[in-house]
């Protein structure tokens, strides 16, 4: 049933956001790290709708701080505490997961976050069925901008990444083919950015 799928989504979402407060919290200068609430489930078999999700009531300005996509822009999240703890969430779930899984949709109250999504790059990644497109992946990783509190938890930049690879490649090839005494000057060359990839993986 959805209800079934929403509570697992959000728990498992809520699962992730413990393990980064706790990595998060003791950080100096971290502050507070956003939460996001439980949800439960509780069925009612007399009733039509046999299952309900029940959780707390948030009260206050409600604010989208991740979106869906790339159509809706949102200038609260990137100018509010929350809104950047919530895009450092998201990347830093990314990295955990090696990019196989995102947490999407992050809205909420303040630091209390409800309704949330879930992306995966497979189907039935580690057994969870997300419940948003795997292209939010994509564009997660094309968009996002790492903010002071990636930095904090060490996160490796999405964009330079991806470039430094791109570069490191082409580098090797445009050598390979040249003179002998190009060639001498390969190893010294492609080391550097063969080095940073394995590092990588």
């Amino acid at each position: 049933s959805v209800v079934i799928q929403e509570c697992h989504v959000q728990n498992t979402a809520r699962e992730y956001a413990k393990l980064y407060a706790a990595e998060a919290e003791p950080l100096e200068g971290f502050g507070e790290v956003p939460e996001i609430i439980p949800i439960f489930l509780i069925h009612r078999p007399a009733n039509n709708i046999p299952y309900a999700t029940v959780e707390e009531e948030l009260v206050g300005e409600f604010v989208k701080y991740s979106v869906k996509d790339g159509k809706e822009v949102n200038f609260l999240r990137r100018d509010s505490e929350a809104g950047q703890k919530c895009c450092t969430f998201q990347h830093w779930v990314y990295e955990k997961t090696n990019g196989n899984l995102l947490v999407t949709d992050l809205q909420g109250v303040g630091m209390k976050l409800t309704d949330v999504g879930i992306a995966t790059l497979a189907k039935g990644y580690k057994g969870f069925k997300g419940n948003c497109s795997f292209s939010f992946i994509e564009q997660f990783r094309a968009l996002h901008q790492c903010n002071e509190y990636c930095e904090m938890l060490g996160l490796k930049s999405l964009r330079t990444t991806h470039q430094k690879q791109r570069k490191a490649t082409s580098t090797k090839t445009k050598n390979l083919p040249n003179s002998s005494t190009v060639k001498k000057m390969v190893p010294k060359k492609a080391r550097e950015p063969r080095d940073f990839i394995s590092s990588e993986h």
